[in-house]
């Protein structure tokens, strides 16, 4: 076949698209204005020809293959090849043995026609492209083209990873945010980008000016699918490109480009779709693998900045009460720096309080102050209640909408007083200000009508939550104390009633698991107890046996009302029900196992709701 000109090649020799190959194929190659002066023809092998050629190697000799690495393209005039067919076959097996890229085989001085036909028989066995060049050309034209592509390749290659570097560097510095992060690694990859937690939810995604609807339909199904081997790498049965997000040993998600194994490439930021990467079969370029790992590191490290603009006070407080959330600082060093703030923490009884709203900040109202804002207003409100109740206590905001305390009592029996005395003047505060924020606002006319002042401000009793977690006995505890309250926060969010405060109790644990749902740790659980069900009914979406064993469990491992909340016969359930203990490797009968499962489903639940 004779090769056509062009080839998806710029003038440069190499593609305009933000994806460069640093090795050009034969193909490409062939396309080559000082190789296409020679008229070539594929005469063998061109099911080949997409193979990339690491370099040009000029031989006239019938054993160059034993100086051969691998990836060349072997050019020759043919003169010092062998003259006898078995001589032809075992060059040419010896070439394929060695992983050569292609020959090339200049006519005029030993071929004059044409190759002989037992050369080509043998490349088209082996599937080694077999290119005549039927007009003379200069050897070293060739050499020089194609070196000098390779060279701009790698220089292109080398200029696209260090913008990479910048570009995520600049994100880090500013502290932009998971969306921020995301956008700018679809747009210089020119590909989908997709985050997700451990259990296959999706954080964030930038389609890259695809189908948002197809890219996410059935996503924890596709991405169960999905398993490639190692933190980083290459999936090529589901064309996905994979990394793992975490910080200080603690993943917490995945992050995944798309990089199709075949067929058409997105034509987005210049990506040339008949350039060179597209090669059905080729995995994604070193530059994405950086690209993807860069954004990866800027995600977590990300997920552990946060910026205040408090005073110096509370930015001691907040330091103090992250130090104690996090294990960032020994509990003596926060024992003796708040002190030094009058906050005495040393033989004390110690509870965690937080307080929120039940909603978070509407979107778009108020403008990108208001919820900064609001949660200003908020810890303002807790510190004054503090001092109106007379309570000691480290305070300030943990996170975009929660305020924290670490109250410091003078033994367990003051627990309870406290907290009642903190939520009345927490309460009186918030009313106070509602009020006033009613009055002499657009809103006055619900007032004189008797509505609710502080529903109005959206600082009501029925609108917030107030949290403590189980009293400690030491600092090293206090940890504990404050991320229970902070997880019954979030958890009684979804309870209607209005409780003055909030404990553990009154959660439950579907709630429990509901507040803890971001955490990676129950994540893994989740993925430990089901992952090998969840994926079999990836694999046989017409099953479904994950909705068998809810209904088992569901019915107190009774299997004739399991089979019937099923729709199932008996015959039929207790066949899933064997089916479900081979894959999860579980006894179904055990109490102990089937209770372990029905954690996992009620913590797989409440990872789904958003």
């Amino acid at each position: 076949m004779t090769v056509p000109a062009g080839g998806g090649m710029s003038s440069s020799g190499v593609t305009d698209g933000s994806v460069a190959a640093v090795f050009p194929t034969v193909r490409e190659v062939l396309a080559l204005d000082p190789v296409r002066h020679g008229a070539p023809r594929v005469v063998a092998g061109d099911g080949g020809l997409e193979r990339p050629v690491r370099w040009v190697h000029v031989a006239e000799v019938p054993d160059i293959a034993t100086l051969l690495g691998g990836g060349e393209l072997v050019l020759t005039t043919g003169i010092g090849l062998p003259g006898d067919d078995a001589g032809l076959r075992a060059f040419i097996g010896d070439l394929a043995d060695v992983g050569v890229s292609g020959l090339v085989v200049e006519l005029g001085r030993r071929y004059v026609s044409g190759v002989p036909r037992v050369m080509a028989a043998a490349a088209e066995r082996r599937g080694l492209p077999l290119v005549e060049l039927r007009r003379a050309t200069p050897f070293v034209r060739i050499t020089e083209a194609v070196h000098a592509l390779i060279v701009d390749a790698q220089l292109t290659e080398l200029r696209a990873t260090e913008e990479i570097h910048q570009r995520f560097t600049d994100l880090s510095v500013e502290g932009a945010d998971a969306a921020e992060v995301i956008r700018q690694a679809a747009e210089l990859s020119g590909c989908p980008v997709v985050l997700e937690n451990l259990s296959r939810q999706v954080l964030g995604y930038d389609p890259a000016g695809e189908s948002a609807e197809l890219l996410l339909d059935g996503w924890e199904q596709h991405s169960r699918r999905i398993r490639p081997a190692g933190r980083t790498a290459y999936d090529p049965d589901s064309g996905w490109l994979v990394t793992v997000v975490g910080a200080r040993g603690q993943d917490w998600g995945r992050l995944l480009l798309r990089w199709p194994s075949g067929g058409e490439l997105p034509s987005r930021r210049g990506v040339d779709p008949g350039g060179p990467d597209a090669r059905p079969g080729s995995g994604p370029p070193t530059r994405l693998t950086i690209l993807i790992e860069r954004a990866a590191s800027t995600l977590a490290l990300g997920r552990l900045i946060r910026r205040d603009a408090e005073g110096l006070e509370r930015q001691i407080h907040r330091t103090l009460l992250t130090a104690l959330l996090d294990h960032s600082r020994p509990v003596d060093e926060v024992a003796l720096r708040a002190r030094a703030l009058g906050v005495v923490l040393e033989r004390r009884h110690l509870v965690g309080v937080m307080v929120r709203h039940r909603a978070d900040d509407p979107a778009g109202e108020g403008g990108p102050e208001a919820g900064p804002a609001r949660l200003r207003d908020l810890s303002e409100a807790v510190g004054q209640a503090l001092r109106e109740a007379k309570l000691t206590a480290l305070t300030s905001a943990v996170d975009d909408h929660s305020v924290g305390a670490l109250l410091a009592l003078p033994d367990p029996a003051a627990e309870d007083r406290a907290l009642s005395a903190f939520a009345a003047a927490l309460r009186r505060v918030r009313l106070d200000a509602g009020a006033v924020r009613t009055v002499s606002g657009a809103d006055a006319s619900r007032l004189v009508s008797g509505a609710d002042p502080s529903r109005a401000a959206g600082g009501a009793p029925g609108g917030m939550i107030v949290a403590a977690g189980s009293g400690v006995g030491s600092l090293r505890e206090a940890r504990r104390s404050l991320v229970e309250a902070r997880q019954i926060a979030e958890a009684a969010r979804r309870d209607r009633r209005d409780l003055p405060i909030f404990r553990l109790p009154h959660v439950g644990l579907a709630g429990l698991l509901h507040l803890l749902r971001d955490e990676p740790r129950l994540q893994t659980f989740v993925e430990r107890e089901l992952g090998a069900l969840l994926e079999y009914d990836a694999r046989h979406p017409r099953e479904q046996l994950l909705d068998t064993l809810r209904a088992y469990l569901e019915q107190g491992r009774n299997k004739s009302a399991g089979a019937a909340a099923a729709h199932l016969s008996r015959p039929a359930f207790y066949e899933r029900l064997a089916r479900i203990a081979r894959i999860l490797d579980v006894d179904l009968d055990s109490v102990e196992a089937s209770l372990s499962l029905h954690v996992a489903l009620l913590a797989l639940d409440a990872v789904r709701t958003p």
